[in-house]
């Protein structure tokens, strides 16, 4: 009997992309950043870091002008959706509130360029340069954090990001809004000399078993409902009415929907509903089970553009739930799935 992919998924090892054995994928460090590493003391020991651990931690950054020390550099991530009924940018709340010497990741400009998808992973010499021009060094620890406006919404696609090149020491704050709440620091107005000018960072090796692309989603949604297509599971970030298909999406002429087996999990169900921060790890491993997931299960992370899927993501790390290696993020998302799957293929699916 020919065997599908799902019915492979019990047999095998979860599917990777083919990469050259000559060419090291893994994010590694340098002797001399392990050397580094082992020798400096690193202040922020968590992925997801509370507004009074950043705070204390930034206390000591030692920075002069000739200095070359790594540093804690917070980076607003902040981004709106396209139909953001106030119009704002991610450009305009940076200027307006702001980290003291925080960094802005431009989600809308940090992309691979040649896509027609919004937000597809840049190349490696693409990050390389975004990381010099803000003045980031590969040794340094970057904190990543979003608008107070939404909570936690881009910043774990850019924490994310940094994760798949393989940087180092990577946080979250949890979150920016806490963070002006309880009366830390801000600036506003256009940035001044953030840095000493452009930084070096080598250009990275890009992991790619933290991707899934197109082609295998597609295959894992062909075999949905066959015998052993439940080893691999997709959670939808996107809100219910549009994994339903009875809301519509926030770019004009895409069909809403979800892709066949995914599981709705909207991002904002995993926040706080008054302080839009992430959920403690017990509640986030309540809902995961509450909607099913499987945590000894192959887990693909989706949303529109990619975004919000690493919502899910660092939701699914901070509660424990599935092994690293074991989950994975759908990059073109939903945006490039409506786009390229074809009325004869019937992969749009709809709640009745």
């Amino acid at each position: 009997m020919q065997m599908t992919m799902a019915m492979l998924a019990r047999t095998r090892p979860f599917p990777k992309f083919s990469v050259n054995p000559l060419v090291n994928t893994r994010p590694s460090l340098s002797p001399r950043l392990a050397s580094k590493a082992q020798s400096r003391s690193v202040s922020l020991k968590s992925y997801i870091v509370t507004p009074k651990e950043l705070s204390d931690a930034l206390s000591k950054n030692v920075h002069t002008k000739i200095s070359t020390a790594p540093q804690i550099i917070p980076v607003c991530a902040s981004w709106f959706l396209p139909n953001d009924p106030q119009k704002r940018t991610g450009q305009q709340v940076f200027k307006e509130q702001r980290i003291p010497s925080a960094r802005f990741f431009d989600l809308d400009a940090v992309k691979d360029h040649d896509s027609r998808y919004p937000h597809m992973l840049p190349t490696a010499e693409g990050f390389a340069k975004a990381m010099q021009e803000i003045g980031i060094k590969r040794d340094d620890q970057v904190v990543i954090y979003d608008s107070k406006e939404l909570g936690i919404f881009s910043a774990p696609r850019v924490g994310w990001t940094f994760k798949v090149f393989g940087h180092p020491y990577v946080h979250i704050l949890n979150n920016f809004r806490l963070w002006v709440e309880q009366g830390y620091p801000t600036e506003s107005g256009e940035p001044g000399d953030m840095n000493d000018g452009p930084s070096h960072y080598p250009e990275p090796s890009i992991n790619p078993d933290m991707v899934v692309k197109y082609a295998e989603v597609k295959e894992i949604a062909k075999d949905y409902g066959k015998e052993g297509a439940e080893g691999i599971q997709i959670l939808d970030a996107r809100p219910r009415g549009r994994w339903a298909g009875t809301a519509p999406e926030p770019r004009p002429g895409l069909s809403s929907g979800h892709i066949p087996g995914s599981i709705s999990v909207p991002h904002s169900e995993l926040l706080d509903s008054k302080t839009g921060a992430l959920l403690p790890a017990e509640e986030l491993r309540q809902i995961f089970e509450g909607k099913g997931v499987d945590p000894q299960k192959h887990i693909i992370s989706s949303c529109g553009t990619g975004v919000t899927a690493a919502v899910i993501e660092t939701a699914l790390e901070e509660a424990g739930v599935g092994r690293a290696d074991d989950r994975r993020l759908y990059d073109g998302s939903w945006t490039e799935w409506a786009q390229r799957v074809t009325e004869r293929d019937r992969l749009i699916h709809k709640e009745a």
